[in-house]
């Protein structure tokens, strides 16, 4: 048992085998060209309304003003005590209304 290794790429997982500079520079590529990125589940679009459902402002229905996919955040517009206050939320705290 290695630490951290869940398991080999080449070979079996009882005899491990190399892989070429070729096959290592291709996953690299992959790797830095983002195709194992994970791709948000749902898409936002700016003017949605949106339901906080995690977070200090829980319950509160706000609109789009900023989508981040690559941060995965949203900037949305609350009415906090009657004013409009823009709030950074990441994608896991709002629900789609």
């Amino acid at each position: 048992n290695i630490p951290r290794v869940l398991g080999f790429i080449g070979g079996t997982s009882d005899r491990p085998a190399p892989i070429s500079e070729k096959e290592a520079n291709a996953i690299l590529h992959r790797v830095e060209d983002g195709v194992n990125k994970p791709r948000p589940k749902i898409m936002y679009e700016v003017g949605e309304l949106i339901r906080v459902v995690d977070g200090p402002f829980k319950d509160f229905n706000g609109n789009i003003e900023e989508v981040n996919y690559e941060k995965s955040r949203l900037k949305v517009s609350v009415l906090i005590f009657g004013r409009s206050t823009p709030v950074e939320l990441e994608f896991g705290q709002v629900e789609k209304q």
